[in-house]
């Protein structure tokens, strides 16, 4: 499945309370987000699995790939497109020897170092960040800015989308510092219209 970067959404299921997280994909989606994480460091793989399936058929037909954050054994299970790992989850190799060759693999990359140490062979893409500090991760890595998103992207050889504390206003800066895309969490999930917070990071 192709892997599009522009806009990726990565869920948060107590942001989406109010409309719910399946309506809030489905909003996002139609306004244009090209990629779908299931993130949910509370809920059980049971419930993970099962809310997995329901996005699964609900982009089914879209072009809009599920990428699992963190659970391999919920993106085997569920069938998902990929998996989402950061720098203290499931090592690389395992999830790609797992998940076969097809899967889309993403890694949270903070730093130089990590970026050198990663196996790019076995990955689709990076996500770089966080940019900001941001309330949606509170275990996040620290803050790079845009000069570090920059310098990332530009040691980089895989496609690479950047994270943290990002809004519609700031897509000229992260096309400039040379990431493929952006991805939001807050700025979608937490927002009473995710279709025209969408439309906005799309015209932006």
């Amino acid at each position: 499945m192709r892997c599009d970067l522009s806009l990726y959404l990565v869920t948060d299921a107590a942001l989406c309370a109010g409309i719910g997280l399946e309506a809030t994909v489905e909003a996002a989606v139609k306004g244009g987000v090209t990629m779908v994480q299931l993130r949910d460091k509370h809920a059980s793989d049971e419930a993970m699995i099962a809310q997995a399936k329901r996005l699964k058929a609900l982009l089914a037909g879209t072009g809009v790939p599920l990428i699992i954050n963190d659970r391999l054994n919920v993106a085997v299970a569920s069938q998902a497109d990929g998996l989402h790992v950061g720098q203290s989850d499931t090592a690389v190799q395992e999830a790609r020897q797992a998940l076969g060759p097809q899967a889309i693999l993403g890694l949270s990359i903070n730093t130089l170092e990590q970026l050198h140490n990663a196996p790019v062979a076995l990955l689709d893409y990076v996500g770089l960040g966080p940019v900001f500090a941001t309330v949606s991760k509170q275990d996040h890595a620290q803050p790079i800015g845009f000069d570090g998103l920059a310098t990332l992207a530009s040691a980089c050889s895989l496609p690479s989308v950047a994270i943290g504390g990002l809004k519609a206003e700031h897509a000229a800066q992260v096309k400039a510092a040379g990431a493929n895309g952006l991805a939001v969490i807050s700025a979608i999930c937490g927002q009473p219209d995710p279709y025209q917070a969408t439309l906005a990071f799309r015209a932006a």
